[in-house]
């Protein structure tokens, strides 16, 4: 419901911004800009759903290995001690621990398919034990949080893009990404562990926080020591290298247990082929908004503005044609999506916008998406601050996400 408020804003903006060009500008040629941008985005729309075929094919076909190699269950395992002590009002062995597990697990590698019928299992576990059953609980919330926050390993889909639409070094984007989603599911699990006076000292939150803390400390650490042009090079070949070797070990842990490797990543590439195929009309249907929009002028007035306001405190404005993306991400995924690519095909896949677009995109989920879907399919009416430490998380990783580009493409 929320994407179709806003496919429609998109639209009626645009003719409106378009009609007081027209009445008090006399600029005539503005709705000729408006009906070609809906055809030239319509086709840009399919040409790049259809090029992804290939890529998303490949991707969903690894990934369904990985997942039957018993990586899901081995990050599950791994995460558990710290999920435990996130969600102390839960009772011990209570069932809800394992959906969480492999719902977290499943996001990190980017397995929606998988995640989201474990996050609802495990969203209806947690309502088992809520005494309040029109209240999310403590767990609950901080189970929402985590999901909104997004943490990734593996942005699979935003590599693809990026494959689509012609980057040098599709993958470039691997680490800005790992670090500013990072930034956000650490700021979401602080914010609602403060509300609920989880003891963040706890020496196993210690451990897996500050280790993650430090490593990723370690990394932004030792690029800003490096030269700016030595920076993207060294960046590119890690990201290139543990992803290949994400691969390889997806393959042998499914070889070890004797898992039908080719079998595995046809049923995958089967489900990546589908889900490309479906992706086309939704693609379509938000970049020609989008391209309505843009070509009424409407969106150069929003970021000029911002751009303005942020030139006046003396802040250099270039990541201002990002921020789109960064405004729709917590509305609608899809409409993200369509915004990502609306930049790298306006300033390019490979430039700082592009790339920048690209980072926030994979640092976070779908905020008000998911508490709508999770909370609604258990009947949970007062949300309580799980919004507020959402946003929050969306708040600090989009900031992070900024600094990090500057970083790295700046």
């Amino acid at each position: 419901m929320a994407l179709n408020y806003i496919w429609i804003a998109f639209f009626l903006v645009g003719f409106l911004v378009a009609l007081g060009q027209l009445i008090f500008a006399g600029n005539t040629q503005i709705f000729n800009d408006l009906i070609s941008a809906v055809f030239s985005n319509a086709k840009t729309g399919f040409e790049i759903s259809l090029g992804l075929t290939g890529a998303l094919t490949l991707w969903m076909g690894l990934l369904k290995v990985g997942e039957k190699g018993g990586v899901v269950d081995i990050l599950g395992k791994l995460m558990g001690p710290l999920f435990q002590k996130l969600f102390p009002g839960l009772p011990k062995g209570h069932p809800a621990y394992g959906s969480i597990m492999l719902n977290i697990s499943a996001n990190m590698l980017g397995l929606d398919n998988a995640a989201t019928p474990m996050g609802l299992k495990a969203m209806k576990e947690l309502q088992e034990a809520n005494p309040d059953k029109e209240t999310a609980s403590n767990a609950q919330i901080m189970f929402l949080v985590l999901n909104a926050a997004g943490l990734t390993i593996i942005p699979v889909s935003i590599i693809v893009y990026r494959t689509q639409l012609g980057a040098a070094n599709p993958a470039d984007i691997f680490i800005p990404i790992l670090i500013s989603t990072f930034a956000a599911s650490i700021t979401g699990i602080l914010s609602v562990a403060i509300i609920q006076k989880i003891n963040l000292f706890n020496k196993v939150i210690m451990a897996y926080l500050g280790g993650l803390t430090a490593i990723i400390a370690g990394i932004i650490f030792y690029f800003s020591g490096l030269p700016k042009e030595q920076i993207s090079t060294i960046s590119t070949f890690a990201a290139n290298f543990i992803l290949m070797s994400i691969i390889v070990i997806f393959i042998v842990l499914a070889f070890l247990k004797k898992v039908n490797v080719y079998d595995a990543f046809i049923e995958g590439a089967r489900e990546g082929f589908n889900i490309a195929i479906k992706i086309i009309p939704f693609l379509v249907a938000i970049l020609v908004a989008i391209g309505v929009f843009r070509a009424s002028g409407a969106m150069d007035f929003i970021i000029s503005g911002i751009a303005a306001f942020f030139g006046w405190m003396g802040i250099d404005t270039q990541f201002t044609g990002a921020l789109p993306v960064a405004f729709m991400k917590p509305l609608s995924g899809s409409g993200a999506r369509g915004l990502m690519v609306d930049a790298m095909t306006t300033h390019g896949a490979d430039s700082f916008i592009g790339r920048l677009a690209c980072t926030m995109q994979g640092t976070t989920d779908t905020t008000f998406y998911i508490i709508a879907v999770y909370f609604g399919s258990v009947g949970i009416k007062n949300t309580r601050y799980a919004i507020g430490c959402g946003l929050l998380a969306d708040l600090a990783g989009f900031t992070a996400a900024i600094l990090v580009a500057y970083l790295f493409f700046g």
